[in-house]
């Protein structure tokens, strides 16, 4: 059977009696034209069935059509879950990703940027925080972060703080004896900042006893495991027969707690109450579902893309307007009560 002949760009310009330049100008800068020709030019490809030659219009316009990204790590649940949103997002604003994952050093971090940008990507999402919004800016691509440090570039984070203090009041509703917060060092201009002050605050208000542990738990599950282990025989030893409430920085670190007690115990203690962060799916898949702030991971990913996607098209129009400042969107948490705390 003979094979069926592409449709070029000459059929298409005899199709619709414009010139072969009109027709490039409608696929590498549609804004150029009228409305109206747009419209017209839009028929006639369906008329004709015309099937476009991607690496062509790569080539013909340097635009990939591709995004990079760049996250910490795999292990825990919050990222796996925000990076799975976002490659959902292809279905909606049509591009395609380049995923690199940073392990939290810098310099690695560094050369996947320039490998990114070797790739001639549109954009850039970063959810990493080892490399200063000052240098990421630098780059001269649009940008949107999550959670993490963002004076210069455009962000969309969690109320973090709200969070914090969800967090901690669900523990005071408990009537625990002390409260502990378990966190990672924190810069103050880090959004995960807020979680810490939230807790503080609360705390400091109703006259808690209290006590922030700031420990970096490990990339690996068995030093997360080790480390948390400590920190069980540390609180057993402060705090015998005491009613604790914990809030854990993220769900992932305290599933990996509860498991940790019910390997001890067989159970969830009477004395412990645990409080998560996130609402990644471990959350509620836990074998003692975790109580937990959760983020609108599903809103925080599609407002990222769409605050990205306005600032590359932007870029895209004859005559772009540069976006003046950063733009920061904050997504307003939300309260799950599970079995961890709701045991009376």
């Amino acid at each position: 059977m003979k094979q069926k002949k592409n449709v070029t760009f000459d059929d298409i310009a005899r199709y619709t009696n414009f010139s072969k330049t009109t027709i490039s100008r409608y696929f590498n800068n549609p804004d150029s034209l009228t409305l109206e020709n747009q419209e017209i030019i839009s028929k006639a490809l369906e008329d004709l069935n015309y099937k476009e030659n991607k690496v062509a219009r790569i080539l013909a316009n340097g635009k990939t059509e591709f995004v990079g990204i760049i996250i910490p790590n795999l292990r825990n649940h919050y990222y796996s879950e925000i990076l799975n949103q976002i490659l959902l997002s292809y279905e909606e604003f049509g591009y395609k990703f380049l995923v690199f994952i940073g392990d939290e050093h810098q310099e690695t971090e560094r050369q996947y940027i320039q490998e990114l940008m070797a790739y001639k990507i549109e954009g850039l999402i970063i959810l990493s925080f080892t490399i200063p919004s000052r240098e990421l800016a630098d780059l001269h691509i649009p940008i949107v972060t999550i959670e993490r440090e963002d004076k210069y570039v455009s962000s969309v984070n969690t109320d973090n703080y709200m969070g914090g203090v969800q967090a901690t009041s669900l523990l005071l509703n408990h009537n625990c004896d002390v409260f502990i917060h378990l966190n990672s060092p924190t810069a103050p201009d880090v959004p995960a900042y807020g979680r810490i002050q939230g807790f503080l605050d609360i705390c400091q208000e109703n006259n808690l006893n209290h006590k922030i542990i700031y420990k970096m738990l490990g990339t690996t599950y068995e030093q997360i495991r080790q480390n948390l282990s400590e920190i069980i025989a540390q609180l057993e030893q402060d705090y015998p027969n005491q009613r604790k409430g914990i809030f854990v920085s993220n769900d992932t670190d305290a599933n990996v707690l509860i498991n940790l007690l019910l390997q001890k115990y067989g159970k969830l203690p009477e004395d412990y109450y645990i409080v998560g962060f996130d609402d990644s799916p471990i959350s509620s898949e836990a074998a003692v579902p975790i109580s937990t702030v959760g983020q609108h991971i599903d809103q925080i990913a599609h407002e990222a893309m769409k605050l990205l996607v306005e600032q590359m098209n932007e870029r895209k129009k004859r005559r772009p307007m540069p976006q003046e400042q950063p733009i920061h969107k904050v997504i307003t948490p939300y309260l799950i009560r599970r079995a961890t705390t709701e045991k009376d």
